[in-house]
């Protein structure tokens, strides 16, 4: 089982209401508990050959409605945005934009950016985890709202490479 399918399954028991879910297969068992602690979801996943419990605590995500648009602007706007790079999160959690409340933001659009320069911090399990650049460029666009919730590999900036 891979992350993608253990994360499906994480939201899947948190959308449908069940307090415990208990998953055994070939070499690996999965437990997900769900509480009244905030909404939040214990996930524990164990590798059975000699492996330690992995424990997470992991926020679902509220999906907003989608607006249903058009299919021929999609298309050039797609093609538009082809010549960019996408950043995306390595990891699930709560997107910052600012060190800290009081602290200016790490990139605005238009900043021109090195490989390892920190473009935001992703809060995960108490811990916040700054996201470095990849690439060198120019934030074009900013794709998530200052603390919203973010899964894993979702796009965050776009990047002029040129």
């Amino acid at each position: 089982m891979d992350l993608k399918e253990i994360q499906n399954l994480i939201r899947f028991v948190a959308k449908s209401g069940a307090s415990e879910v208990k998953l055994e297969m070939d070499d690996v068992k999965i437990t997900i508990k769900t509480g009244s602690d905030e909404d939040r979801v214990a996930t524990m996943v164990q590798h059975m050959p000699a492996m330690a419990p992995v424990q997470a605590q992991v926020q679902p995500v509220v999906q907003q409605p989608e607006t249903a648009a058009p299919a021929t602007p999609a298309a050039p706007a797609e093609d538009e945005n082809s010549k960019y790079i996408t950043i995306k999160s390595p990891i699930i959690g709560t997107f910052y934009r600012k060190p800290s409340p009081d602290k200016p933001t790490f990139v605005e659009v238009g900043d021109s950016i090195s490989e390892g320069d920190v473009l935001c911090v992703i809060e995960a399990m108490k811990l916040f985890n700054e996201i470095e650049s990849e690439v060198s460029g120019t934030i074009v666009k900013v794709l998530v709202d200052d603390s919203s919730p973010v899964e894993f590999d979702q796009p965050l900036f776009l990047v002029d490479p040129s």
